[in-house]
């Protein structure tokens, strides 16, 4: 069967197929019977009809969760962490299903959307096996007395997750709340619902009604209902840095509450002149995330390489890029997918003249695939300077600039000089340079000579407009938790 045909035969079934929300243990349309259509990025044809919640369904979801939340709270650890590891074996099950619903309905290459499946189910597996960090102190405060600490659920949470890997966060991200003891609310993207959809058809019933709800909506109105309801006392928000700002501002309009934001980036790999630049290009290439069209949150997008390298490493990142497979992203032999809506399509072509007006120059891409697949080739842009919107702003897209320094000093003023923080690279092969550039760069996440890999268990998340907290690790589990410090007097 060809690309097209598992393409138009998924869509067949996507169009005919009810799909509703996850409310109170029970699948249940948008209790005003609004609806959204939801378009594919591959074939550009409307794919499924889609629930869009409103308020009213937002306050049944937290209705349902606040009734079953002393329950769940209550449940002991072993059988909290029971039910998280088989929803991780129903996504595990399912990775090819849910996989093909990412790629129809959010562009993702196919082999990349089956593997975002079995990484969630991988999270999922992670927070079971961290339940024992759910453990309190004691403190020797004071004599005749036991002074200790519990962690506690903090009940009612919301989790509001981005496009780029749908499965992969919907179901990733439900882990921390539910083996804290929380019941959670989960919004998927609108431009990419359908996944995580179908993951609230295989899990309604492997948690008691009301833990678990899902609630897609069209635009901003569901995502605001959800930050603004008074009993959310907990949000989680993975996207970009505008929006985390206005989540930020509903939230404290409506109560005090716990937000945590992991935002976007413009992300520098440094590569100085003791670096091999065959080495530096892979990681170059590797670190863009090109597979998934540029849209990564940790994409180095800007390549800040020392002017000795600069000439060869471009011609290593220009071969490569030029042996990419651009296609059909049903296509397993595919290397580059689709972007995720016809909005952010226009967005990355807005950013192609951008650059160009600004002085910048194509060396390999630049020009939009033909096709209905809204497909923008890896592009590679030289001639850029520090102060170019390209070189400051996040596109989101397949985009990187390539920055000239020539002194170390130098390089770390480019890697700082903009408003993000997420993630960097060093490549150079002195061992004190390594840690004194890694230290000094204004970053969450660094890599030395390595580039886009994510190790569970070590802490993701950034600094300055790119997020407050840190996820991927013991500290996202212990941030859906409250302390409790109890003094027992015994004399």
């Amino acid at each position: 069967m060809t690309a097209e045909m598992i393409a138009g035969e998924l869509a067949a079934t996507t169009r005919k197929h009810d799909w509703r929300l996850l409310v109170g243990g029970e699948l249940v349309p948008a209790r005003s019977g609004a609806t959204f259509s939801d378009p594919s990025p591959v074939t550009g044809a409307v794919i499924a009809t889609v629930p869009d919640a409103d308020a009213t369904d937002v306050d049944a979801a937290v209705q349902a969760a606040r009734a079953a939340f002393p329950a769940w709270a209550a449940t002991p650890l072993p059988e909290r962490v029971a039910a998280v590891r088989e929803i991780a074996n129903r996504v595990r099950t399912h990775a090819a299903e849910l996989g093909a619903l990412d790629t129809l309905d959010g562009g993702n290459i196919a082999r990349l959307a089956r593997a975002d499946a079995v990484s969630g189910a991988a999270m999922l597996d992670f927070f079971a096996d961290s339940a024992h960090a759910l453990t309190g102190q004691t403190i020797p405060a004071s004599e005749g007395a036991v002074h200790y600490t519990t962690l506690q659920p903090i009940g009612v949470v919301a989790r509001i997750v981005p496009y780029n890997h749908p499965i992969m966060f919907a179901a990733g991200k439900i882990a921390a709340p539910l083996i804290a003891g929380n019941c959670v609310l989960l919004k998927p993207p609108h431009q990419a619902p359908l996944s995580a959809l179908r993951l609230g058809e295989l899990i309604a019933h492997l948690v008691p009604p009301g833990v678990v709800s899902i609630l897609t909506g069209a635009g901003p109105a569901t995502g605001e209902a959800i930050v603004r309801h008074p009993q959310i006392r907990r949000i989680a928000f993975i996207g970009s840095a505008p929006t985390g700002q206005k989540i930020q501002e509903a939230a404290a309009q409506t109560g005090i509450k716990d937000v945590s934001l992991e935002l976007g980036g413009k992300n520098a790999l440094l590569a100085f002149p003791d670096a091999d630049p065959v080495e530096v290009a892979e990681a170059a290439v590797r670190g863009m995330n090109f597979t998934w069209s540029g849209q990564s949150c940790g994409s180095t997008s800007r390549l800040v390489v020392h002017r000795s390298l600069h000439d060869r490493v471009v011609a290593e990142v220009v071969a490569r890029i030029s042996a990419m497979r651009i296609g059909d992203p049903f296509d397993e032999t595919t290397d580059v997918g689709a972007l995720v809506s016809q909005d952010q399509y226009a967005k990355v072509l807005r950013y192609l003249d951008i650059a160009r007006g600004e002085g910048a120059r194509v060396a390999v891409g630049g020009t939009p695939v033909e096709g209905d697949a809204l497909i923008v080739p890896p592009t590679v842009f030289t001639g850029v300077t520090p102060g170019m919107r390209i070189a400051q702003e996040e596109v989101f897209g397949p985009l990187l600039s390539v920055i000239p320094f020539d002194t170390e000093e130098e390089a770390i003023a480019i890697a700082n000089g903009v408003e993000y923080g997420l993630t960097a690279a060093v490549w150079t092969n002195d061992v004190r340079r390594a840690h004194r550039v890694a230290a000094a760069v204004e970053a969450g996440y660094v890599w030395i000579n390595g580039s886009s890999r994510h190790y569970v268990g070590t802490p993701f998340g950034g600094v300055k407009s790119s997020g407050l907290g840190r996820e991927e690790c013991v500290e996202e589990l212990l941030s859906f938790t409250e302390t409790k410090a109890v003094h027992l007097a015994y004399r």
